[in-house]
């Protein structure tokens, strides 16, 4: 079991509204993504949407939070600035933060990135398969050589990001396109994963190779143990000519 806290975040809106979501997702994709934490031994995990007071992210929320998966799509905008700039600052400190799917788009990405973060994108249904492309990495522990999901939307390159500091995994889709769909970064003292399925109308979260991904994500983006390091003015370790007497 593990102890690390974790807050899954949806926009919950799609759910709400479409009946082929709810159809999928009937309590959220939260809900979905949180079983799936539950059943890998993450026993602390909370949910948060964006209609909830604060959009879900109150300081207090994000103080106990030490891994935060996010997701949205249609309301990137109804997203408060100032919630932003709450998770980024707890990005900055430490807390790790995994993006989902459209969750590319959102502000919070953006930010982090510097980028537009703008990619190509089909509706066709079609079968993705995620080839591992760095084996050896902890997010890709379990999975082997590739995913195979059988229907998604597709997204395609050129996806404007920055160049990632470990690209974990590479998408073929049947079209024909491929997309860099598992990206490290790291911002300040915290890590960011962005993963690429996720689709609201299929049920890619129910499928146990996600859901492994997810977990290591997890581990993978928890903080790292704190340590003393104080920043200004600072004296010398070895003793120093005064600045008048060089030249």
């Amino acid at each position: 079991m593990s102890d690390l806290r974790v807050t899954v975040w949806n926009e919950y809106r799609h759910e709400k509204r479409d009946d082929d979501v709810r159809a999928v997702y009937p309590d959220g994709l939260h809900a979905v993504i949180a079983e799936g934490l539950r059943e890998h031994g993450f026993n602390n995990v909370r949910t948060a949407t964006l209609d909830e007071p604060d959009n879900g992210l109150p300081e207090e929320v994000l103080a106990e939070t030490d891994v935060l998966i996010w997701w949205g799509h249609m309301a990137h905008g109804d997203v408060e600035d100032s919630t932003v700039d709450r998770v980024q600052l707890r990005v900055m400190e430490g807390m790790g933060l995994i993006v989902l799917h459209s969750g590319h788009f959102s502000k919070i990405f953006r930010r982090l990135m510097g980028t537009s973060c703008a990619l190509r994108w089909r509706e066709a249904a079609e079968n993705e398969r995620l080839w591992v492309v760095n084996p050896g990495h902890p997010i890709a522990a379990g999975v082997g050589p590739y995913i195979d999901i059988p229907k998604v939307e597709m997204y395609g390159e050129h996806f404007d990001i920055p160049a990632p500091d470990e690209l974990i995994f590479v998408s073929w889709f049947k079209g024909g396109n491929v997309f860099r769909s598992g990206c490290c970064y790291h911002r300040g003292h915290g890590k960011v994963f962005y993963f690429r399925p996720g689709h609201e109308t299929f049920p890619i979260y129910r499928q146990k190779e996600v859901r492994q991904v997810l977990a290591n994500a997890v581990n993978w983006a928890a903080p790292a143990p704190s340590f003393d390091n104080p920043y200004g003015m600072t004296k010398a370790i070895h003793e120093t000519e005064p600045l008048e007497k060089l030249g």
